[in-house]
């Protein structure tokens, strides 16, 4: 029986005067959409990894009453689609880069602002601190629940040379990976490419784009050391950190049980010390994959990402905090933590 439909007969059946409490049978099969590569609970991208441990955990928790099916690669919905459907109740749950849905929730591009967070460390104290109960609240307000909070640093893939200093994106066309991240870049002299992860690697190959920014995993995962002759890694040092949750329709969560939420809200937070773990692996093993194939490979250090810092505080950080009055207290918030 599908979700809908039984949904539909334990409403029927809640609803009856003469049954006033659901029978032991009832069980949620919730669907949980992402982006990227499938693979095992135990192999492939971490992302995926933990949706199906998330599923998993969760199932054994609740004893079955709430049961997942992930969905990688997009093979449920479109990407840029997924946010909007969660808000609507159309999609479960879904882990994808919060600033995919900067054009319908301008707030949530604050989740990829160049040079805001310059540490896994800094950007996981958001949680606890002022920032995070604020955006928290307002994804609440949105429609969405923040189940698991999942920061990953990122470096740029290039065709060329190597993207290190702003002045090397002079004449290149870049994907930042947010509205944010494209302003700096067009501020560096860069024409600016908007497509999500997952259709970077063929972006490259027929040359519509000569560089990307985008996390380690993403670097790894996609194969995009098969179209790149130059890596700059975000590995010690990054002005790209990317806030990338595990969320849940609130429409959905409200209609679990006391019980279930507390189980959802308890995995979810346990599998962020595993997010963590696996995006700083990812940071060291990116330099190796783009080596084997000969790539070259540099980092950066404070002095270049300071450069980077200073062109966002006078364009990206600006643009962001004119747009509404919550966007200009989120930052406020934000650069408390530096």
């Amino acid at each position: 029986m599908s979700f809908l439909k039984r949904r539909s007969v334990l409403g029927a059946i809640a609803a009856s005067p003469l049954l006033s409490v659901l029978p032991a049978w009832a069980e949620t099969n919730l669907k949980i959409s992402h982006q990227f590569p499938g693979g095992t609970i135990n192999e492939g991208d971490f992302r995926d990894r933990l949706c199906r441990m998330f599923a998993a955990e969760v199932e054994k928790r609740t004893k079955g009453d709430l049961k997942f099916t992930v969905y990688p690669g997009s093979s449920l919905m479109k990407t840029v689609a997924q946010f909007s459907a969660m808000r609507k109740g159309a999609l479960d749950l879904s882990l994808v880069p919060l600033s995919y849905a900067g054009g319908e929730v301008p707030e949530v591009n604050i989740g990829l602002m160049p040079g805001l967070v310059p540490s896994y460390e800094v950007g996981y104290a958001w949680k606890n601190a002022e920032i995070g109960k604020a955006l928290t609240k307002l994804l609440e307000d949105k429609g969405i629940v923040l189940v698991s909070w999942i920061w990953q640093a990122g470096g740029m893939a290039s065709r060329g040379n190597p993207v290190i200093n702003p002045e090397d994106a002079k004449g290149m066309k870049i994907r930042g990976g947010s509205r944010e991240m494209d302003l700096i870049l067009k501020a560096a002299g860069a024409a600016v490419v908007s497509l999500p992860s997952n259709e970077i690697y063929a972006a490259m190959q027929t040359g519509a784009m000569d560089a990307a920014l985008t996390s380690s995993t993403s670097l790894i995962s996609f194969r995009l050391e098969e179209v790149s002759k130059a890596l700059t890694t975000g590995r010690g040092k990054s002005y790209w950190f990317m806030f990338e949750p595990l969320m849940m329709s609130k429409a959905v969560f409200d209609r679990l049980t006391k019980e279930q939420q507390a189980a959802v809200m308890a995995v979810g937070a346990e599998l962020e010390q595993f997010a963590l773990k696996s995006a700083r692996m990812d940071d060291n093993q990116v330099a190796s994959v783009y080596q084997k194939v000969g790539a070259k490979v540099v980092d950066l250090n404070d002095a270049t990402v300071k450069k980077w810092q200073a062109i966002a505080r006078d364009t990206a950080w600006k643009d962001y905090a004119a747009k509404n009055e919550n966007c200009a207290k989120l930052l406020s918030l934000a650069e408390k933590m530096l």
